[in-house]
C-alpha cells in the first residue's frame, strides 16, 4: 500500500517567519506557506515540510537536509557571502573554512555543516 505513496520529510522550527526568510531569501529555495507551515520544494520536486513547534522546539542533533553540490568551495563561499556561518565540530578534521575533506582521504564526501535559525543542522556536500 505505502509503496505507491510519495513520502516526504519534515522537521520543526521555533519561528516560521525566520525559517521562511532563511530558506527562501538566504538560501534561495522555493518556499510556500499554508496552514501555518512551510513547504520547501527543491530540485526534482522533492517537498520538505517545516512545521512550528514554538517553545517546545528542540533542534535536531543530526543533519536534517543535505545539499549535494558540484563545488563545495564555491558553495561555502556563496553561503558565507549570505551571512551563513559554517559549524565547527570538535574532533572532526575541518579546514579553516569549516570543510571536512573526506574525498582526499578516501573517507566519504567533502562536507560543510551550518544551521538554520532554529538550530537545525544542514550541510553541503561534494562527492562520495
Amino acid at each position: 500500500m505505502l509503496e505507491q505513496s510519495e513520502a516526504f520529510s519534515g522537521f520543526s522550527v521555533d519561528d516560521i517567519p525566520a525559517a521562511k526568510q532563511f530558506y527562501g531569501t538566504t538560501l534561495g529555495l522555493s518556499v510556500t506557506e499554508a496552514n501555518g507551515m512551510l513547504s520547501l520544494v527543491t530540485a526534482g520536486g522533492r517537498i520538505t515540510l517545516i512545521y512550528p513547534k514554538g517553545a517546545d522546539h528542540v533542534p535536531a542533533t543530526y543533519t536534517i537536509l543535505n545539499f549535494p553540490v558540484d563545488d563545495i568551495d564555491s558553495a561555502v563561499d556563496w553561503l558565507t557571502s549570505k551571512g551563513v556561518a559554517m559549524a565547527r565540530y570538535p574532533g572532526l578534521p575541518q579546514d579553516e573554512r569549516g570543510i571536512m575533506r573526506g574525498r582526499a582521504a578516501g573517507q566519504g564526501p567533502d562536507v560543510a555543516w551550518f544551521t538554520d535559525p532554529a538550530g537545525n543542522v544542514l550541510s553541503v556536500l561534494q562527492g562520495g
